[in-house]
């Protein structure tokens, strides 16, 4: 009798990452070179509870390395936070002889992950956030560029900056965490960076600016994460009200930093997390997260990831001030 061939599904969730394209990719041709089949599930969770489901081969994932995004689409869906829309999400993946998940997304898309897992799915979670917040994993697929992204919107900013003697307020994404305003603050040569980790006075802000005005810079960039608790508004307001030597200008970067082509890093990162994955499925490990770990992709429990919290490194902080004397 012939044994059943395992059909994998799989699923992009929450926020966009560039690189998520290169996980899709490296799932669908892992899985078909292992003689399993891959069913692509669209707009995420809402589309898992809907059954928006597609057979996917290998020419259906060709020519999407490069693309930023996701060619599964992403959406959040409330339905499926609830137990009744997990059951019936389930119900959906067993009609359409799904036997095993693999869902790629940030900490909400994990949690939803650990929730199937707990009802006996089989599933694999992969990283997918571009602000680097996930416990479990050195980095997650997307950050580096973000990075990139920042730190070249950053340079060209400076430039007029110091043409103009200005201090630039520039307003990163980062609700909850600060990993992104804060290596940015190391890589952009900042003069100080707000974090929603680390809360500071608007005086102090002020203090920087002008300590830098006092120096002699040509220029001052402040990095403020959008979860900082200071508004950029409020902040470029209260510098220019203060007269501190420069002139002020913000720009926030917005949605800018989710797009793009994804660099050879991410590309790189994801299309091994997403071999190990279906790895770990031909194995029959299921319930864990690929992880990066020093120089290896290993996994992490599910239910660890959403009951820890990854913490910035306070000393990329403190290198910030240092760096910008």
């Amino acid at each position: 009798m012939t044994e059943k061939k395992m059909t994998i599904g799989v699923l992009t969730s929450g926020g966009d990452a560039p690189g998520m394209n290169s996980a899709i990719r490296a799932v669908v041709r892992t899985a078909l070179a292992n003689n399993m089949d891959v069913i692509g599930v669209m707009n995420g969770y809402e589309g898992l509870l809907n059954g928006e489901f597609k057979p996917m081969g290998a020419r259906d994932v060709g020519g999407i390395l490069q693309r930023g995004g996701t060619v599964l689409q992403t959406s959040r869906s409330k339905r499926f936070q609830e137990p009744t829309g997990q059951r019936d999400a389930i119900r959906k993946m067993n009609e359409a002889g799904i036997d095993a998940l693999i869902v790629i997304g940030g900490e909400g898309s994990m949690n939803g992950a650990n929730a199937l897992s707990k009802q006996g799915v089989k599933v694999i979670g992969i990283p997918g956030s571009i602000d680097n917040d996930i416990w479990g994993t050195n980095i997650a697929i997307g950050t580096d560029t973000a990075m990139n992204t920042i730190m070249d919107a950053v340079d060209k900013l400076r430039d007029t900056a110091s043409s103009h003697q200005r201090a630039f307020l520039v307003e990163t994404m980062g609700r909850n965490s600060g990993y992104l305003a804060m290596m940015a603050g190391i890589i952009c040569g900042a003069e100080m960076v707000l974090i929603p980790e680390y809360p500071v006075e608007q005086q102090e802000v002020a203090v920087a600016v002008e300590d830098a005005y006092r120096r002699g810079k040509t220029h001052a960039i402040i990095i403020n994460a959008e979860g900082s608790g200071l508004r950029t508004t409020d902040l470029a307001a209260m510098i220019d009200q203060m007269d501190l030597g420069f002139k002020t200008r913000m720009t926030i970067l917005g949605h800018i930093q989710r797009g793009g082509s994804p660099t050879a890093y991410d590309r790189l990162l994801a299309s091994r997390m997403g071999v190990k994955a279906v790895e770990a499925l031909i194995e029959g490990t299921h319930g864990v997260m690929t992880g990066l770990k020093g120089k290896g992709v290993d996994f992490v429990s599910l239910n660890d990831v959403i009951t820890n919290k990854r913490k910035v490194n306070m000393e990329y902080y403190h290198m910030v001030k240092v760096l910008a004397r």
